[in-house]
């Protein structure tokens, strides 16, 4: 109310000699900013290195990003078929600088294989299993090591009580590097041999690899006694001594029979 009284008191000249003298006030402030010249140093300086701190911290993400990239394709991977792959995944799992076992099929002439179409069908898959490594942890040339000395190579029936051509051996390589590695070991494993048979093992080029069924991964660790079961009455470990020069007198076992009637949960072989 007051300011409304205010106004009505003053003549139109005042008001316009009012305004002129705010918008001189305005314009030297203006003016002394203008003179004041650039900011201080000291908030120049906090402003720089603010932005060299921020700089800094994008290019250290960044380069761990890289690192992090760098170190998830730094592995390999290789594919052997060893008989029930049960067993050749858990040979595998044991290996310093393996990072993780897969089974599968891989090798047939028909596309989405199952356990019972490559067991019980004409499919020409082999029971196999993708080993991914850390090479520099393991190298190729150790894993075709351990690959030897989990099969019996002289067999092309199958491997120990399991018997059909899915249970065949064989190396599948990815390139010319596998290829000559393989083919060096293979001649290794000839001069190990402690039968006098002659090694069967091809070296075939590596093609699709279907994973197994759920109930097939990682049986050893998720069913350990069934699994230890099953080894043993094959004579999986017996057989391997013989062939490989560490011969023990096996135990009398029956080897288990498969069937189309074995369930996933109960099933004997792989």
């Amino acid at each position: 109310m007051a300011t409304r009284v205010l106004h009505k008191s003053l003549s139109p000249i005042a008001i316009v000699l009012a305004a002129s003298a705010i918008v001189l006030g305005l314009i030297a402030v203006c003016a002394a900013d203008e003179r004041a010249g650039p900011l201080p140093a000291p908030f120049t300086v906090a402003t720089t290195a603010k932005s060299a701190e921020l700089t800094t911290v994008s290019s250290a993400g960044s380069q761990d990003a890289s690192a992090a990239t760098a170190a998830s394709s730094a592995t390999a991977s290789a594919v052997f078929a060893g008989g029930c792959f049960w067993c050749v995944e858990a040979d595998f799992d044991k290996v310093p600088g393996v990072l993780s076992t897969t089974s599968g099929y891989t090798g047939g002439r028909t596309p989405d294989p199952t356990y019972r179409s490559v067991t019980y069908g004409d499919t020409g898959h082999y029971e196999a299993v993708r080993v991914v490594y850390d090479p520099a942890k393991v190298s190729y040339a150790e894993l075709l090591g351990v690959f030897w000395r989990s099969v019996d190579p002289t067999d092309a029936g199958g491997q120990f009580c399991d018997r059909g051509e899915s249970y065949r051996t064989a190396i599948f390589v990815a390139d010319d590097a596998q290829r000559a590695a393989a083919e060096a070991s293979l001649v290794a494993a000839r001069n190990d041999l402690a039968v006098k048979r002659e090694i069967v093992t091809p070296i075939l080029d590596a093609a699709t690899f279907t994973e197994a069924e759920d109930y097939h991964q990682d049986y050893a660790r998720r069913n350990p006694i069934r699994y230890k079961i099953y080894r043993y009455r094959c004579g999986r470990d017996a057989r391997l001594a013989r062939v490989w020069g560490e011969e023990k007198e096996p135990a009398k076992t029956s080897a288990p029979t498969k069937g189309p009637t074995a369930s996933p949960g109960d099933k004997v072989g792989s």
